[in-house]
């Protein structure tokens, strides 16, 4: 209490304040220290260590500022480039259609197709419309995490330049890692379309296109993303179906489907789908059509794909393999390959060959025709040629009028394009096959076929050569004989005597006017064939001899038209010119030419139960060997020897040419009746 008096003490621990003794000194305060000043002796170099740390220090700093300053300014330029394809892209159908040209789609004489040219597109399909098989079969094989990524897969980058580098190759050589819609980049060429104009070819074009340079991957990638933005996956997808090439001028699965099976790409069972999509790696080596063994091993493992992607069952898989995908009819035939060039050739360039639209064209083939004839070829080089012989044989088949229903433009070439074709570009020495229009002068100049001309030695003087004289097959001669047993027998001296009679230009006259356009021989051998034609030309000849003297045109195109329109552009109604021959010199020739065939030079091409007239030809050292010959309906042409003019050996028209007619002509005549 207060009323004490005394001095109330300070509330303070003593212990933590002491009191200070009177007349003693306060000690002086002892400097506070801190941590830091309670250092270590310094160790010798510590000094480096610093500076190395302040080096690292800064560069790291340095190089974390550029890192983000650059990639500030790398994602800019790429939504830059992003934003730039973005606004280039067009509506999604205006990129469904990839082909710089048109096609042309061939119908045989029943409207079926049996050819195409160019690069077919089916018409537009989508990603909803195909068959889900096929849309998971090209999912499986190109690109299983289509759906997950954003237009671009460093995992599967990554994953194909460690293939690429484990398989010796550069790390972007080889494997691509593309996904399907770097892919369908590449296949819109980054959005510049190939212009004809522009002075380079379309494969310059399109090798620029598939280049795979650094630069060329990155503006790629960059595309790819600009497409992702602008479409849905299945957009993409839509555009990759309708524009991946698969092989044999088909662009598009919709082209190929009804290529190789006839069928629609919404119709394909897992099978089919599965081969569509194996052309995808590789669509020249991997076509059906080339080999379609290769084929369906192929498709062997995008089935395995499909079902470890479970896209289809175990069973679906083992139902996949145990059959597999068939040709069609059409394209397992493969027909017409020397006739459809021949067609292409025909017609106008800018409907054909280089058309911007896609062309149908009707023609005059026939499917069992040329079966027919190939069968027949076939048969008799692996039973009656040697094994390993180089030799060559061509066969056109045509009607009375010139319409032509099959040829054969040489061996083992069977629906080939653009390869050398015998039937028509092959300019060879006739031979005796000339011969029936020596007569058919004679006989149109008031001969008959009844009449006699010597076989006897002859010499004729040819200014500028001296002396010539013709002699037969077998240096014999017989005296006076008809102009039957002339032809009948192929006498050479005979049919000089009998040209040299009616005036060797009256004989150029009728045979350029049957249609046998080359250079005529000017002197006597033109009798005897000197001249050169091609096979399609002296079949043409002959057919005009069946149809009663008048000329004819072979033809194989009868009605050309833009696929989708009624109109046609173009139309063939028959070959049939004007008369060369009087109606009764042609039905004398006719009975001429049909005794060659009951006993004379063309016996071997008999018919059992069927008229035919026909004649033989063999020229000097036996290096062209002819059998051209007629029923009441159809005509045959056969050319056989070298393509490099070797001779024949033991080989003349009436030996085995004769016998590939015959082979033909009795597989043609299946099914109809005999007429005389």
């Amino acid at each position: 209490m207060s009323a004490s008096g005394k001095k109330r003490s300070r509330l303070v621990a003593e212990k933590r304040y002491p009191k200070v003794s009177a007349g003693k000194k306060k000690p002086p305060a002892k400097k506070r220290t801190t941590r830091a000043r309670k250092t270590k002796p310094r160790r010798s170099g510590n000094w480096l260590v610093a500076l190395v740390s302040g080096m690292l220090g800064w560069v790291f700093r340095l190089v974390w500022r550029l890192s983000v300053r650059g990639g500030l300014a790398l994602a800019a330029l790429l939504a830059v480039g992003v934003f730039y394809f973005y606004a280039t892209l067009p509506d999604v159908t205006d990129l469904l259609d990839g082909r710089a040209r048109g096609s042309v789609t061939m119908l045989d004489r029943n409207g079926a197709v049996f050819a195409w040219r160019g690069e077919q597109f089916g018409g537009q399909i989508t990603a909803n419309t195909v068959s889900p098989h096929l849309r998971n079969a090209v999912v499986a094989t190109e690109d299983k995490r289509f759906y997950r990524h954003f237009g671009v897969s460093p995992r599967g980058v990554a994953s194909a330049v460690r293939i690429n580098l484990r398989e010796g190759r550069g790390p972007l050589s080889g494997h691509g890692g593309s996904t399907i819609t770097q892919q369908a980049a590449k296949l819109l060429c980054l959005g510049v379309p190939f212009d004809p104009t522009s002075g380079i070819s379309e494969a310059t074009y399109e090798a620029d296109c598939r280049q795979g340079s650094v630069w060329r991957k990155v503006k790629e990638a960059v595309y790819a993303l600009a497409l992702e933005v602008r479409y849905s996956k299945d957009e993409i997808l839509t555009i990759y179906l309708n524009r991946a090439y698969l092989g044999a001028g088909a662009r598009g699965f919709e082209a190929a489907s009804q290529r190789y099976f006839g069928k629609s790409a919404a119709q394909v069972r897992p099978a089919e789908a599965a081969m569509l999509a194996g052309l995808l790696t590789a669509p020249s080596r991997y076509a059906p059509t080339a080999n379609l063994k290769r084929s369906q091993d192929r498709a062997g493992v995008v089935v395995g794909l499909m079902e470890d992607q479970r896209y289809i069952t175990k069973a679906q898989a083992a139902d996949a393999r145990l059959n597999p995908a068939e040709l069609s009819g059409a394209a397992r035939a493969r027909a017409g390959g020397y006739f459809a060039d021949w067609v292409m050739d025909s017609g106008p360039t800018f409907l054909t060959k280089e058309t911007t639209e896609d062309v149908v064209i009707r023609t005059t083939f026939d499917q069992r025709i040329q079966t027919a004839a190939e069968d027949a070829l076939n048969l008799i080089f692996e039973t009656k040629v040697r094994k390993g012989s180089k030799a060559q044989a061509a066969i056109v088949v045509m009607s009375a009028d010139g319409a032509v229903r099959a040829m054969v433009g040489g061996r083992k070439l069977r629906g080939v394009t653009g390869q050398f074709n015998r039937a028509i570009q092959a300019n060879r020495q006739t031979g005796s096959a000339f011969k029936p229009f020596v007569y058919a002068t004679a006989l149109d100049l008031g001969y008959t076929y009844a009449d006699t001309v010597q076989d006897e030695p002859l010499t004729l003087d040819i200014p500028g050569s001296g002396a010539w004289s013709p002699r037969n097959y077998d240096n014999k001669f017989r005296g006076p004989v008809t102009l039957t047993d002339a032809l009948k027998f192929s006498l050479n001296t005979p049919a000089v005597r009998v040209s040299e009679d009616v005036g060797r230009d009256n004989v150029r006259k009728i045979a350029a006017e049957f249609g046998i356009n080359g250079d005529l021989a000017l002197g006597p051998a033109l009798a005897l064939g000197a001249s050169e034609s091609t096979l399609i030309e002296m079949t043409g000849a002959y057919a005009g001899i069946l149809n009663g003297g008048s000329s004819v045109t072979p033809y194989g195109l009868v009605e050309l038209r833009l696929q989708g329109e009624e109109t046609a552009l173009m139309d063939q109604d028959g070959g049939m010119g004007e008369r060369v021959i009087t109606e009764n010199a042609a039905r004398q020739l006719v009975y001429m030419m049909h005794q060659v065939t009951k006993g004379g030079t063309g016996s071997r091409a008999q018919l059992p139960g069927r008229e035919i007239a026909a004649k033989t030809g063999t020229t000097q050292a036996a290096r062209d060997a002819w059998f051209l010959g007629f029923s009441a309906d159809y005509v045959a042409g056969i050319w056989m020897g070298y393509d490099d003019n070797t001779p024949l050996s033991g080989v003349t028209g009436g030996g085995l040419p004769a016998d590939i007619w015959r082979e033909t002509m009795l597989r043609v005549h299946e099914g109809l009746p005999a007429r005389n």
